[in-house]
């Protein structure tokens, strides 16, 4: 199948189309004078049907409006991996193509400069307004090589002194306590709407199944998350062997073994798990790195990159491929697998059950087409211009 297919959606053919208004033809495709008579008739025979039936078959639906944004609440330990870095862009990324919203994001990794360098992030693409928590009192602890990019100035000497990434929260300290912060999204939010993407620990989600009635709902926890959450989606488990392993203990779990096994058992919505097998086969392209973030002098996601992983590594896309999942689940990126039941073992390492009743699935990739497919999406989102 020609990869430019998976180019044909509202965005590339717009800019196909502008192309061709200025006279200027891109993606073009050189073939026989016999085929090119037929490729034509086939053109004009199917635009005059779709100029006839689409604005029919949707006023008949009712779908002729765009499909509202999903409300998304990222829970991420943005300290040790690049990955969330790159993930919460996508989520503006999409937010800007009015495909989501993005209510809040909680930090599950004690870290000082978390909360700041995220805050650093949604300024940067322009939304001051998004609530910021983070994990406390007893949360991992984690060492990050990046972070110190919510404390970098500017290079320019016009600039001198001034941050490169400006945020109002100065320390962890400064933001909400994570809980209080889920809460208050998810109250505010419409029942059933939101989902949840997880990128790291579950001390977070776990702690709110276990929160009390309070001014903000009269609702315990885990009605308040039965209420409000549509699906949650996260990076965590395994469920294909890791060289050989097959018990592998992926690190999201082992770092809180407690709160994942909890999640698992009494999270009450549709869960779906990308294994750590996911991220691994589909590395995001050193080349992306290099290439794809000219349009500004400091971007985070370029510079965390670039810190931990400098090209010409490719690094594993874990944390991404639940943003895309759970924001765009219905075009198609990843098969998913039949329902069950995953259990945390007491080691940390994961298993899964089939059963037709269960709430939980995992993400599946099966061919190379829809690796490339992915890997495409992936890149397009975490680099789209602000």
């Amino acid at each position: 199948m020609c990869a430019m297919m998976y180019r044909i959606d509202r965005a590339h053919l717009c800019r196909s189309l502008e192309h061709l208004e200025a006279g200027d033809a891109v993606n073009v495709i050189q073939v026989d004078d016999e085929t090119a008579k037929w490729a034509v008739a086939a053109l004009v025979t199917v635009t005059a049907f779709l100029a006839v039936a689409v604005p029919l078959t949707l006023v008949a639906s009712g779908e002729a409006r765009a499909a509202a944004p999903v409300p998304v609440i990222f829970d991420t330990d943005i300290c040790g991996d690049c990955d969330d870095v790159a993930a919460l862009a996508m989520l503006h990324a999409l937010e800007s193509r009015e495909q989501c919203r993005l209510l809040a994001v909680t930090v599950t990794a004690n870290h000082a400069l978390a909360a700041p360098f995220v805050d650093g992030i949604n300024r940067f693409y322009g939304r001051t307004e998004i609530p910021v928590g983070v994990v406390r009192p007893g949360g991992v602890e984690e060492q990050s090589v990046y972070l110190k990019l919510a404390e970098a100035t500017q290079d320019d000497p016009a600039f001198a002194g001034k941050e490169r990434y400006p945020h109002a929260l100065r320390h962890a300290k400064d933001a909400s306590e994570a809980v209080a912060v889920l809460r208050r999204a998810l109250a505010a939010a419409e029942d059933g709407s939101v989902v949840v993407v997880q990128v790291g620990f579950s001390t977070n989600l776990a702690r709110l199944l276990d929160s009390p009635p309070d001014a903000t709902s009269p609702l315990d926890g885990k009605a308040l998350v039965a209420k409000k959450v549509k699906l949650l989606e996260l990076m965590a488990g395994a469920f294909q062997p890791i060289d050989g392993n097959a018990a592998y203990e992926e690190y999201n779990v082992v770092k809180d073994r407690a709160a994942a096994a909890k999640l698992a058992d009494a999270w009450p919505t549709e869960m779906i798990w990308s294994g750590f097998e996911i991220g691994i086969a589909l590395p995001y392209p050193s080349q992306s790195i290099l290439e794809d973030f000219r349009g500004v002098p400091h971007h985070p996601v370029k510079e965390s990159y670039a810190i931990l992983s400098p090209p010409p590594q490719d690094r594993p896309s874990w944390d991404l491929t639940s943003v895309l999942d759970g924001v765009l689940g219905s075009r198609g990126y990843f098969d998913r697998s039949p329902p069950g039941k995953v259990t945390v073992t007491e080691k940390g390492a994961t298993t899964f059950a089939p059963d037709p009743q269960g709430k939980h699935r995992y993400l599946v990739l099966n061919d190379l087409a829809a690796r490339a497919r992915v890997i495409e999406a992936l890149v397009q989102l975490s680099s789209q211009p602000r």
